[in-house]
């Protein structure tokens, strides 16, 4: 039973191997980044540049997410990205911050300065 388990499971890694992407660069909570989204309108495609910080990030192989904070006319919007997803084209980051936590929720009620972060710099 368990040869099965460990054979359906390689099958799997195989599978996903195929859709993983390779030009993801090394993220983590507390980065702000620039995100290129490919937007179809119609019968049109543009790309669309979204920024903000990352909050969270869910490492589930090929399923991880990230949700990326920002604000915008003084309402806080947060949005998910599946980071392995095909209408991502780029992901930039434009500056580390030093944090203590994995999930920086706090930042939720908070506004204005209180809602810095300290850089790092590496």
């Amino acid at each position: 039973m368990t040869s099965i388990i460990k054979t359906n499971s390689s099958i799997i890694t195989e599978i996903e191997k195929k859709y993983r992407k390779n030009n993801i660069p090394d993220i983590h909570v507390g980065d702000s980044v620039k995100i290129s989204l490919l937007i179809q309108e119609g019968n049109k495609e543009r790309i669309q540049i979204s920024e903000g910080v990352i909050i969270s990030k869910n490492n589930a192989q090929l399923n991880a997410t990230i949700t990326v904070r920002k604000v915008l006319q003084n309402v806080g919007v947060e949005k998910v990205y599946l980071i392995n997803s095909p209408r991502i084209k780029n992901i930039l980051i434009t500056r580390r911050s030093k944090v203590r936590k994995a999930k920086l929720y706090y930042l939720r009620k908070r506004s204005g300065k209180a809602t810095r972060l300290k850089q790092k710099f590496n």
